[in-house]
This record gives C-alpha cells, structure tokens and sequence, in this order.
C-alpha cells in the first residue's frame, strides 16, 4: 500500500473533491464536514481502491492534510501530487521533501510549499 500526504493553506471544502474527481472515479466524500474533525472517503484508481483522509487544523489551523492510501494512486510522489492540487485549487500547497515516514526523526525542516511565488524548499512556520 502507497501512500500521498499534502497540506493545503484555507481549503474549500468542494475543492478537494473537485479536484479528487479529475483522477479518481466513485468519490464519495462529504465536502459540508469539514470543521473540527477528520473527514474520510475513498474513489477508484485504474479499478484500486484509494482511502481519503482529510484532517483540519494539521500544520497548523490554517492547513488541511489531505492523505490518499491505495495499491495504485495517481501519482508518484508527494510533490507531483501537490502540484496536481495547487494547479487545480491555486492555494499553497505543501508536501514533504522526501520519503520521511511517521516516528523518524525529522533531520531537515524543510517542506516543499507551492504557491503563486512557485515552488521552494521553506521552512514550515
């Protein structure tokens, strides 16, 4: 199983699953329960089933982090799927640099952000 995590700065909840709908087939999410606690879902990819993750206030209170699981996803990395997403939503969009799992230590601060300046390697705050 492969997983995608990426940040996104004041997410319109619709745009999530606007977007979602131009790679994945059969979303099911619901875009009014976005508040406090997490969302979920799941679509297709090429007939695999792909869970969706939406987790408010992550990074942050102005940052959703947006996690798609399945054994076949649109994208490749984090980043080609966060450059998916800022094209489709024009918000900051940010993304680990690396291949960084959950209980590593973090050596670099640095993310990928995305936004209208381009992309670059930033510190998160």
């Amino acid at each position: 199983m492969r997983d995608l995590e990426i940040y996104i700065r004041d997410l319109v909840s619709s745009a999530v699953s606007d977007w979602l709908a131009n790679h994945l087939d059969d979303i099911e999410l619901k875009d009014n329960s976005l508040g406090d606690g997490a969302v979920k879902g799941a679509g297709f990819y090429r007939s695999h089933r792909v869970r969706i993750s939406l987790y408010p206030g992550a990074g942050g209170k102005r940052f959703t982090s947006l996690i798609l699981e399945g054994e076949d996803l649109p994208w490749i990395s984090d980043l080609d799927c966060a450059r998916s997403a800022w094209r489709a939503m024009d918000t900051e969009i940010r993304c680990s640099p690396g291949d960084w799992k959950e209980g590593e230590p973090v050596e670099d601060e640095r993310w990928w952000r995305l936004d209208q300046r381009g992309e670059q390697l930033a510190v998160w705050n």
